[in-house]
């Protein structure tokens, strides 16, 4: 018994319009039966030999092709399956109907349950209904993604798997370890396997992970488990064997108040467009803002004196209002470039090439010290120099070290940075220097 797919019309050479139905055909003895299909293809682009898409058909997406040649498969692989000796034209038919409305032959419940019990729908389903900042939501997204790309992953290279979905009941702490080899891995895969990223792409190519970025997307996916099981969607709880670590973070670094003035001193006039994006660094250090509130200042934002915003981070659920005080340097700046173009209060280019002047303007202050960092990727302590690794966020960071070295009030300083109270992630901004040290010893005294 033998199962192939064809098509009956024809295309003139440049013609890109016409759509040809594919049928399938099932051979077996004297037994030769057809039936139409719901799949259409421009004859041009046809491959009887491959049975499907041609290679090198740049008018369609490899996205499109990748999903038109899996449909091909799928029918040949269940017409083979369900195939009897009894099987006539009407079975044919009925077959391919079932492969592309499978809902007409189940009932309700049944389908229902297929649905809600699959990883992905209810991915979807917790992100419309976990109260969680747009944000947040973004980076959800990002470990979703990852999931669908390792059921593709699962299919394309296990045999056996070519059906393989993540069911909600059917995650175990050994697919958790599978799917934290493929998301370590996924650098390499895409290269093996582009067919995979061109179905479900990222922004851009996938880099390797660090454990500290495996441990972020796993937590996502653990919350996601906790919010299935409070509201009864499964009893499952894999990461009962699957325990993750604490993330592992250096010393934070940041520059001094010596240091952020001696860029801002530094002679730049050879360089204008550098010397912009240095006083927007500097402005930056004065006001502690992450890169993304940064971008998106106006001159509305400058009240009585202030800059005052709502942190993009924190618009969602209890928003909070940020409001610092601008010091002159700070008044300085923005007068500089009151006459910038539009509504804009600074002059900012993209957040990518902002980081690669920032590494420049150190370089060209002569910003060369030693600091010690934890390599994300290895977790190992490395020594790397201060102009090789600054980028937008040594801004922020050094707007809350230096002033918690003053005050020593993590709430007070939280009230300017935008850290909402008790927040663990502010520990990670600041350092006790040795001169607080000193001072903590002293109090014994």
């Amino acid at each position: 018994m033998k199962v192939s797919a064809l098509i009956r019309k024809t295309a003139k050479k440049n013609d890109t319009d016409t759509l040809a139905t594919v049928y399938f055909r099932l051979r077996d003895g004297k037994k030769d039966i057809k039936a139409a299909s719901e799949l259409t293809i421009n004859p041009n682009y046809w491959s009887a030999e491959k049975q499907g898409f041609k290679d090198r058909v740049a008018l369609v997406s490899e996205k499109e092709k990748l999903a038109f040649n899996s449909h091909v498969r799928n029918i040949v692989t269940l017409i083979t399956q369900s195939y009897t000796n009894e099987a006539d034209g009407e079975w044919l038919s009925e077959t391919i109907e079932r492969y592309h409305h499978p809902q007409r032959f189940q009932t309700e419940d049944a389908l229902a349950e297929e649905i809600k019990l699959q990883v992905i729908p209810l991915f979807d389903e917790f992100l419309e209904k976990h109260k969680l900042s747009e944000v947040r939501k973004k980076n959800y997204r990002v470990v979703k993604r990852g999931l669908q790309r390792y059921e593709l992953y699962v299919r394309t290279t296990k045999r056996g798997q070519k059906d393989f979905t993540l069911y909600i009941d059917d995650v175990t702490s050994d697919t958790l370890r599978d799917i934290w080899d493929f998301f370590e891995n996924e650098y390499r895969y895409c290269q093996l396997y582009p067919a995979i990223y061109d179905a479900i792409p990222e922004a851009r190519t996938p880099q390797p992970r660090g454990k500290n970025t495996l441990l972020d997307c796993f937590s996502r996916i653990r919350t996601f488990f906790y919010w299935c099981k409070d509201n009864k969607k499964t009893s499952n709880t894999p990461f009962d064997d699957f325990p993750l670590e604490e993330c592992t973070y250096g010393t934070p670094y940041y520059i001094t108040i010596d240091e952020r003035n001696k860029i801002y001193r530094t002679n730049l006039n050879r360089h204008p467009q550098l010397a912009i994006q240095r006083d927007i660094f500097v402005f930056q250090c004065l006001i502690g803002c992450r890169v993304g509130d940064l971008i998106k200042f106006t001159k509305q934002s400058i009240i009585d004196g202030a800059i005052e915003y709502i942190p993009r981070k924190t618009k969602e659920g209890r928003p909070l209002t940020v409001q610092v005080p601008l010091n002159p340097t700070a008044l300085e700046i923005i007068a500089r470039y009151r006459d910038c173009e539009g509504d804009k209060l600074l002059p900012f280019i993209s957040e990518q090439k902002y980081n690669v002047s920032i590494k420049r303007i150190f370089k060209a202050a002569g910003l060369k010290r030693l600091v010690t960092i934890i390599n994300p990727t290895t977790r190992e302590e490395e020594k790397k120099v201060l102009y090789e690794i600054a980028s937008s966020h040594l801004a922020r960071r050094t707007f809350v070290g230096n002033l918690y070295k003053q005050v020593k009030d993590p709430n007070l300083v939280g009230a300017l940075s935008g850290h909402k109270e008790g927040s663990r992630a502010f520990a990670r901004y600041r350092e006790i220097d040795d001169e607080m040290k000193k001072e903590l010893v002293n109090l014994l005294s």
